[in-house]
C-alpha cells in the first residue's frame, strides 16, 4: 500500500507542532486517568528490532503503571500507514503510537499522506536513536572511512553504496556525502534490508549504509564485514574504535533514526505529560537500557517540547536535501 503521491512540504513544521501543543494543552483542562488498556501502535512488523524495544517498553510501562499495554504491528510505507492509525485514533489516552521521526520529518517531502504530520499527531517522548553504520564489504580494500573517499575520488562511480531504499536514511546519509565532498559514487538502492545484507556479504558492492542489528553485529564481528564510520552523536560502546561521521569532519552527514512515542493531537496534556514522565522513568531502568544498548540503540528521553523542537529540526534540514538532491520516492 502506498500512501505516497505528488504534492508541496510544508515549511512551517516548528508552527504547527506548537499548535498540536496548545491543542494538547487547551484539551487538558478535563484531565482525566490513565486508561487500564493501552494500545501501542508499533509503525514496523513484528520481530524486527523496533518492535523488540517497543514491546520492552510496553511491559515496562504496564508495570510501572499497573495497566495493560497491547502491542498492534501495523507496518508498511515507511511507517507512514502506523502514523496514520495514531493520528486517526481517539484522543483519550488510550492509543500510543512508537516509531521513528522519519514519517513526519521525510516522508512529508516525498509526497501526500493520508494524515497531516504537522497537526494531527503530538510527540511524547523521544526514546531512542539508531545508527547508521557505513560499511565496506569484501569488495572494497577501504580500511577506513578516508581510503573510502580517496578510492572513490579516484575512480569516479566505481564504488557502489547500497542503502534499503531511494529516501531513507541512508540514502540520505550518502547524499550529503555526496555534497561535502562532490565525488561520483553509484548508489544501489534495494528494497528492505534483508536482501542487500546478503549481498554485502557476498561482496555485490563496495559499501552498505544501515540501521544496527543484531545480525549486523554478528556479521562485524565474524569479520565478514568491516565498520568504516558510524551516524550518532558518539562512539558507540560496542565498537569503541569507529569514528562518527561528525569526528571525521562530516557534520550535516552524521545522522540517525530518532525513534519515540507519539499520541493524537487533542490527547489532554495531562496525560500526554504522565506518560512522558513514565517513559521516562522506564528509560532509567537498568533492563530496558540493556535492552537497547545489546542492539546499538542508545537510550534518549527527554520532555516532549524537546522531542517536538528536534522534529522540526529534522523537517527542516530533510527538506533542504531532497530539494537539492532531487530525491523522489519509490
Amino acid at each position: 500500500m502506498n500512501f505516497l503521491a505528488s504534492s508541496k512540504p510544508s515549511h512551517r513544521m516548528a508552527t504547527r507542532l506548537l499548535a498540536a501543543a496548545a491543542l494538547c494543552a487547551a484539551s487538558g483542562a478535563h484531565a482525566q486517568a490513565v486508561p487500564k488498556t493501552v494500545r501501542l501502535i508499533v509503525a514496523y512488523p513484528a520481530g524486527g528490532v523496533s518492535d523488540v524495544v517497543a514491546r520492552a517498553l510496553g511491559d515496562r510501562l504496564a508495570a510501572q503503571m499497573g495497566i495493560t499495554v497491547i502491542v498492534d504491528n501495523r507496518a508498511g510505507a515507511s511507517g507512514a500507514i502506523g502514523m496514520d492509525a495514531v493520528a486517526k485514533a481517539a484522543p483519550d489516552g488510550a492509543t500510543l503510537g512508537f516509531s521513528a521521526i522519519s514519517p513526519l520529518v521525510l516522508s512529508p517531502h516525498l509526497g501526500k499522506l493520508p494524515f497531516d504530520p504537522l497537526k494531527d499527531v503530538a510527540p511524547v517522548a523521544s526514546v531512542m536513536y539508531s545508527p547508521v553504520l557505513l560499511i565496506a564489504t569484501p569488495a572494497s580494500k577501504a580500511k577506513d572511512f578516508r581510503a573510502l573517499i580517496d578510492d572513490a575520488k579516484a575512480h569516479p562511480g566505481a564504488v557502489r553504496w547500497a542503502t534499503s531504499g531511494p529516501a531513507s536514511l541512508g540514502h540520505i546519509v550518502l547524499e550529503q556525502l555526496r555534497a561535502a565532498v562532490g565525488v561520483d559514487i553509484t548508489h544501489v538502492p534495494y528494497k528492505g534490508g534483508g536482501q542487500q545484507l546478503n549481498d554485502a556479504i557476498g561482496g555485490q558492492f563496495e559499501i552498505l549504509s544501515t540501521n544496527a542489528s543484531p545480525t549486523l553485529s554478528s556479521h562485524i564481528q565474524s569479520g565478514k564485514l568491516r565498520p568504516l564510520a558510524v551516524g550518532a552523536p558518539a562512539r558507540l560502546e560496542s565498537l569503541p574504535q569507529v569514528p562518527t561521521l561528525g569526528e571525521l569532519g562530516y557534520k550535516a552527514a552524521n545522522i540517525n533514526s530518532l525513534f519515540g512515542v507519539f499520541a493524537p493531537a487533542a490527547t489532554p496534556s495531562a496525560l500526554v505529560a504522565k506518560y512522558n514522565a513514565e517513559i521516562n522513568k522506564a528509560l532509567a531502568s537498568p533492563e530496558l537500557r540493556a535492552k537497547l544498548t545489546a542492539t546499538d540503540n542508545v537510550p534518549t528521553g527527554g520532555n516532549a517540547a524537546a522531542f517536538a523542537k528536534e522534529i522540526a529540526s529534522e523537517f527542516e534540514s530533510n527538506g533542504r536535501i531532497v530539494k537539492a538532491a532531487g530525491i523522489k520516492a519509490d
